[in-house]
């Protein structure tokens, strides 16, 4: 047994005995040999009888029997109606999760300290957890009404105490009837919009903060949770009640960057950035504030400033520095500044951007001509869940996709399979990468099994689908997949394509035309071009074919479909 317990067992029973538990004033004498006349035990029986009882409660529930110890406890408390043994017992049977006993114990203790906010705050604690909520409102009355001082801030804690509590309407009405007497305080209203706003009662929410704000018209946190409501209905209500707020109250940093961030949503860009600028020169330091600052900047183009502020973030208590050493790195990558991309991508050590940046790190090395080093790095890379496995393995495949070499890219792809069977990502790059490298029959049998798992994978039916209608194969079944997946993608431009090459493939050509036509005004791709360009050429519309081919190789000189087919048609 621990010291520590018996310790406590022996501070307690002696305390005992000296709060009333011993010899007291008129008891009877002790007989000779030591025992009183008429008592039934003398205090020394009682201090051992309570050292052992308190004994048998920590041992049991050190051995892992909180029932045993809440029966021990409990048995002692009711015997002593001491406050601290009570506490104690209720504690204990609170653990053992036995409610109705510590509730029991809990009234017990507000009868033997009647002034305990301690004894208060246990049992409207018990009757949280017990979720009897009709019993909770005295309790919370009666502790508001003992801690005056502080009944604002008591108030704005309800909604938090309560938060576990499944029945959210049962919790409206309870702050309702808590927080009503207290109508003049704003944190009053508060409450009750907060507990509304949880119920789902958003008009009632609305209104109670609109008091609230009436009471103290310069309450940051309300006026953004209002905006915050309002938001729901109408973003331009929400921008404009804290446009109108944050004039009349220019201190008001959080509100303002609650707006900006609003404007963002809404891609009001120019006007956030207005608001961010007058952030940024009144907490230059604040994360908070530099972040949003940075992927504003970036995301209208003025990387300048962008990558300034997250340098700068990096020198603040910013906890996800991988994730601006990520964004670095595709700056100086996109900037062509590989060394220093690879220098940012290589101190991303966790978090989402992990796999992200390796793989991109590994790309830079295959463009180096290194592509030993970028497949080791990817090798060496160790993915926490499946998923981030699975990207490893796309982005290795794809490395030597780009370098080439297409039968390397399936066996990378075809040994993750062995593993990881039905990985839908996977199937469907092995299939693609089956057809790039002559085999055709794995690419149906990839495609068949992913659509086995996925039966609406659109992608899967397209690409089995214009699969066989390239090799002239069952045209109908092609034309049938195909369909099935224009349904569940009907503004795909690719999914159309081959709509329109499958019906080029059955002599539709009109049908075919109109199909590729609305295509290629989607999306001119360089493959919907050479699909497009060849049934205009069978439809001898030859110059409206020729200038359509010639436009896109002039912007797509490399793609290999769209060059096959100006060989073909244009020698």
């Amino acid at each position: 047994m621990s010291s520590k317990f018996l310790v406590a067992a022996l501070t307690l029973a002696l305390g005992l005995t000296h709060s009333g538990l011993g010899l007291a004033a008129g008891d009877p004498p002790p007989r000779p040999g030591g025992k009183r006349a008429g008592a039934p035990a003398s205090s020394e029986d009682v201090l051992a009888r309570t050292v052992f009882q308190a004994l048998v409660g920590e041992f049991a529930l050190q051995r892992g029997d909180p029932k045993l110890g809440s029966d021990a406890w409990s048995d002692l408390a009711v015997r002593t109606r001491d406050p601290k043994v009570i506490a104690r017992a209720t504690e204990i049977a609170g653990f053992a999760r036995q409610y109705d006993r510590a509730l029991e114990l809990s009234k017990l203790w507000i009868e033997v300290e009647p002034d305990s906010a301690k004894a208060r705050q246990t049992q409207s604690s018990l009757l949280v957890m017990a979720n009897r909520l009709d019993d909770l409102a005295p309790q919370l009355a009666a502790l508001l009404e003992q801690d005056k001082p502080n009944v604002g801030g008591n108030l704005l804690h309800l909604n938090r105490m309560l938060g576990k509590v499944n029945d959210k309407k049962a919790v409206q009405s309870l702050i309702d009837k808590v927080a009503a007497p207290y109508d003049t305080l704003p944190e009053a209203h508060f409450a009750m919009a907060q507990a509304a706003a949880n119920a789902g009662d958003n008009l009632r929410a609305l209104i109670e903060t609109e008091k609230s704000l009436q009471l103290r018209p310069g309450w940051e946190t309300a006026a953004i949770a209002r905006a915050q409501l309002q938001a729901r209905q109408s973003p331009k209500t929400a921008i404009d009640s804290l446009d109108e707020f944050v004039d009349r109250n220019p201190s008001a940093n959080d509100a303002r960057l609650t707006l900006a961030r609003l404007l963002i949503s809404e891609k009001r860009y120019d006007e956030s950035r207005r608001h961010f600028d007058r952030l940024i020169a009144a907490n230059p330091d604040s994360p908070d504030v530099i972040y949003p600052v940075a992927m504003l900047a970036l995301q209208q183009g003025d990387t300048t400033t962008g990558r300034s502020q997250l340098e700068h973030l990096l020198q603040t208590d910013f906890p996800d520095k991988n994730t601006i050493h990520f964004f670095l790195g595709q700056l100086d990558q996109e900037q062509k500044k590989p060394e220093a991309a690879l220098a940012h991508y290589r101190q991303v050590t966790g978090g989402e951007q992990y796999v992200p940046a390796r793989s991109r790190a590994a790309q830079i090395l295959m463009q180096q001509g290194k592509p030993d080093e970028a497949r080791a790095l990817l090798r060496d890379t160790r993915g926490g869940t499946p998923a981030e496995r699975t990207q490893l393995v796309l982005a290795e495949s794809q490395l030597l996709r780009e370098a080439g070499r297409h039968n390397d890219a399936y066996i990378v792809l075809d040994r993750a399979l062995a593993a990881q069977a039905n990985d839908a990502e996977l199937l469907y790059e092995a299939a693609l990468t089956a057809e790039r490298i002559g085999k055709p029959e794995l690419l149906e049998t990839h495609l068949k099994h992913l659509l086995t798992l996925k039966p609406d994978h659109a992608h899967a039916l397209n690409a089995l689908g214009y699969s066989l209608a390239e090799r002239n194969l069952r045209l109908p079944e092609a034309h049938d997949l195909i369909t099935r997946a224009l349904a569940l993608s009907p503004e795909d431009p690719f999914i159309m394509d081959s709509l329109g090459w499958v019906l080029y493939r059955q002599g539709k050509l009109a049908e075919s035309l109109q199909t590729l036509e609305r295509a290629y005004r989607i999306k001119a791709d360089p493959e919907i071009a050479a699909h497009l360009g060849e049934v205009l050429w069978t439809l001898e519309r030859k110059d409206e074919a020729r200038r359509i081919l010639r436009d896109a190789a002039k912007a797509h000189p490399e793609n290999e479909a769209l060059t096959g087919t100006v060989k073909k048609l244009l020698p």
